[in-house]
């Protein structure tokens, strides 16, 4: 199997917009394909698209900045996954095990994805596109989430961004496991993680 593919025609003018986006697909394709981003080069990008590989870097700096966008737009997708799972849920304990259960389950649904977003490591102090992505949607929206309960006397009051890490921690080991030892015994839809997420929320409004 080769990654070479026969040559597109010339982009007409004012399509370099569409070229990106069809360059972003690409990758994801080729990491859900792949599982690792170190199977994953500028040249195999390039051959699934049918352009040479310099019209990728006429896109994007290196293959770090391309992955970056696609990671971004991995957690972009998360994000619209989460919100449409808690949409028109007013009690706040419910609101935040739909968010928790909708992150867990996106997580297993895009497993190639999951594994290869969260392994890319960010250099302290330095947040790349898609930390700064997760950090203006999921982050936020659990933040928002646990502001509320705080403010209505549900958990006590106190650092959010720390009882926002404390839930995240719970959903993202869940779901690693989950991803990682899909053989175990979870349950039937998810129901060893929601009862789990559930004693953490029902922990906090103990304090």
């Amino acid at each position: 199997m080769t990654d070479q593919v026969a040559p597109r025609p010339r982009s007409p003018r004012g399509t370099g917009e569409q070229l990106a986006e069809e360059i972003i697909r690409a990758t994801t394709d080729l990491l859900i394909e792949r599982g690792t981003e170190e199977a994953v080069s500028i040249r195999a990008v390039a051959g699934r698209v049918g352009v040479t590989p310099p019209s990728i870097y006429l896109h994007f700096a290196d293959k770090e900045a391309l992955l970056d966008v696609v990671c971004a737009r991995f957690f972009e997708d998360f994000d619209d996954v989460m919100m449409k799972a808690s949409d028109g849920v007013d009690d706040l304990f419910d609101r935040a095990l739909a968010q928790g259960m909708a992150y867990v389950q996106f997580a297993i649904d895009s497993a190639a994805m999951y594994r290869v977003t969260f392994a890319r490591i960010s250099p302290p102090g330095e947040p790349t596109l898609t930390d700064q992505v997760l950090l203006s949607s999921a982050f936020v929206h659990f933040s928002d989430t646990v502001e509320e309960m705080m403010k209505q006397g549900l958990i006590p009051q106190g650092d959010v961004v720390q009882t926002v890490l404390k839930l995240w921690a719970t959903a993202h080991g869940l779901a690693s496991l989950m991803i990682a030892k899909p053989g175990l015994p979870w349950g039937s839809d998810g129901e060893l993680a929601e009862s789990t997420l559930r004693a953490v929320c029902e922990g906090l409004s103990r304090g």
